[in-house]
């Protein structure tokens, strides 16, 4: 047993094994359904919400673990969060954003209200296409955060792009700000996304 969940890539294909197996019950136990719209719309959407987990899974690792910890953490030791940890999980963070955003848009384009929410709902009615329309928009901003102020920052603090020393306090400052933004953006952001599927 130890040797299967000491693998995470056995854990996971596991698991997509028995997502796939019930995919089919509830497929076999529904009569099964169209591989229309609705579907590929329901397909997008889940795997949207895999990768907003990873996304802000990561982003509340960094911002309630990571940072808080790091000074109490000695000097010999730093370097397995900088060199191994944190580039690893900036890895999974940057890619779980793209991936969140692009099946986000995919599902507004399968599920016919892309233009409204972008337009945040003025002159469409608003509510649902308002409330989902601000969650797109906040993801938005905060995908540009991780890809154009916290990514390339964190890459100078890292010293995966080299710089002088004294330009690292000031890239680790802009990134921790850009991360704080997200994390300040992200309860309102899954409000939105919520509300959007169940108020209305």
């Amino acid at each position: 047993m130890s040797d299967f969940f000491g693998s995470l890539s056995k854990v996971i294909h596991t698991s997509l094994i028995l997502a796939v197996l019930l995919f089919v019950y509830l497929f076999f136990a529904n009569g099964g359904f169209a591989f229309d719209t609705l579907f590929w719309s329901w397909l997008f959407r889940y795997l949207h919400v895999l990768a907003g987990i990873m996304w802000i899974g990561l982003l509340w690792y960094f911002n309630f673990v990571q940072v808080p910890n790091m000074g109490k953490i000695t000097d010999e030791q730093k370097p397995a969060i900088t060199k191994v940890i944190a580039p690893a999980a900036l890895f999974w963070f940057r890619w779980a954003a793209v991936a969140t955003i692009v099946t986000g848009l995919i599902v507004a384009y399968l599920s016919g209200y892309a233009h409204e929410a972008m337009t945040l709902g003025i002159g469409s009615g608003g509510g649902k296409y308002t409330a989902i329309g601000i969650g797109m928009w906040l993801g938005l901003i905060m995908a540009f955060n991780v890809w154009f102020i916290i990514w390339p920052n964190q890459k100078k603090v890292l010293g995966i792009v080299e710089v002088a020393a004294e330009e690292k306090p000031a890239a680790a400052k802009k990134a921790l700000i850009a991360s704080r933004t997200n994390t300040l953006l992200s309860l309102p952001m899954l409000l939105s996304m919520v509300a959007a599927q169940n108020l209305y």
